[in-house]
């Protein structure tokens, strides 16, 4: 945790936390559970103490506002090649060495919030700008979830939905709280061993795979899952091969899982990019284990980002990176050459956004 004292200037309350018998107050969002002083930071650098309570410093304040395509969340079963508006704010309560969003994940300067909104600008916003969904990305939203919760509640009044692309290390308690009020999620599951999460992470295993377990078994969220395969450190056959049986096995079959590429970055430049034939593998095995929507990240592998019916191996979305190429889906989901029905969130046509990535000042829409 930040061990200088600070006053927080803007903050807002929060109701996860407790008093401690030697004075310190715990914050009880994510299982850290940082032991503050009065001024001091957790971890995530947005949550902190003040006036012996647990406050959020970045309410209403964000690192920047994106359109972008909705694969590239990824989620490729919600609301395929439709744009949502992206945006995160600062800090993470995880301290991953390979983070490819550490400029923001990893600020600790106040300069990177650089767009001020209100939940209902942003629900309006994303309205006036087409899109169908809004994502809380970048960052994690777990720690900033009171915000997170305002925004999602402002977009479903608007007929906007509201997406989480989080690492899932959220307790019990907050995680009921947060996922009532989001439509769908995408959650990164850096790996399979409680010694990659430590030592890469500084994290724990466990508390992720509560989270998808609680998604699957309940809640009505739809889910995809994410795994940034690291050469030498999260992708051997052996850790694909049980992280993919658990999979099936706790999940399911029809849940999506996305193997992508690592590039170097942030803490670990010496370690080469991730070659497409590990993804490709990695796609294997977890077809072998019963997963029937399995796609690649990060290359170009027109097959291996595409869905295919898992019933008869038709082609029913086509996709070429973010482009689509192929629409088999009948208005209600199903494959249309089978009529087996392609688990999701579907409309009778399919968005036409492409690949294009639109930053965005929301300040220029204001009246």
């Amino acid at each position: 945790m930040e061990k200088e004292t600070e006053h927080f200037e803007h903050a807002v309350p929060t109701k996860y936390w407790h008093a401690l018998p030697d004075g310190r107050v715990q914050c009880d969002v994510c299982p850290r559970f940082c032991k503050l002083h009065e001024g001091q930071r957790g971890l995530c650098f947005v949550r902190g103490r003040q006036h012996d309570k647990i406050v959020l410093t970045t309410y209403g304040r964000s690192s920047g506002y994106c359109i972008d395509p909705i694969e590239k969340k990824p989620l490729n079963h919600f609301l395929p090649g439709t744009p949502i508006l992206s945006f995160g704010t600062a800090g993470c309560n995880l301290a991953c060495k390979f983070c490819q969003n550490w400029d923001i994940s990893k600020s600790r300067e106040w300069d990177r919030l650089n767009d001020q909104a209100d939940p209902t600008t942003i629900a309006l916003a994303a309205k006036k700008l087409g899109c169908r969904s809004v994502a809380f990305t970048y960052n994690d939203p777990v720690i900033f979830m009171e915000y997170a919760i305002d925004v999602a509640q402002a977009c479903r009044e608007q007929g906007v939905s509201a997406v989480a692309v989080t690492a899932g290390y959220i307790t019990p308690e907050p995680r009921r709280e947060f996922y009532q009020y989001m439509d769908a999620a995408n959650v990164d599951l850096k790996g399979f061993t409680e010694e990659f999460y430590w030592k890469i992470c500084g994290g724990h295993l466990q508390p992720v795979l509560e989270t998808l377990e609680y998604l699957k078994h309940e809640t009505k969220v739809w889910f995809e899952v994410t795994t940034l395969l690291i050469p030498g450190q999260n992708d051997s056959d052996a850790e694909i091969d049980a992280m993919t049986q658990w999979a099936m096995s706790h999940l399911g079959p029809d849940v999506p899982w996305h193997f992508t590429a690592f590039h170097p970055d942030w803490k670990m430049m010496d370690l080469p990019r991730t070659p497409e034939a590990t993804l490709v593998r990695a796609r294997e095995i977890a077809i072998k284990n019963g997963l029937r929507y399995v796609y690649t990240g990060n290359v170009h592998d027109e097959r291996g980002g595409s869905t295919y019916c898992h019933q008869c191996g038709t082609k029913v979305i086509g996709r070429d990176w973010y482009v689509m190429t192929q629409w088999q889906l009948t208005a209600d989901g199903r494959c249309g050459q089978c009529d087996t029905p392609l688990p999701g969130v579907f409309e009778a046509r399919p968005g036409d956004w492409g690949a294009k990535r639109v930053p965005i000042r929301l300040s220029s829409l204001r009246p």
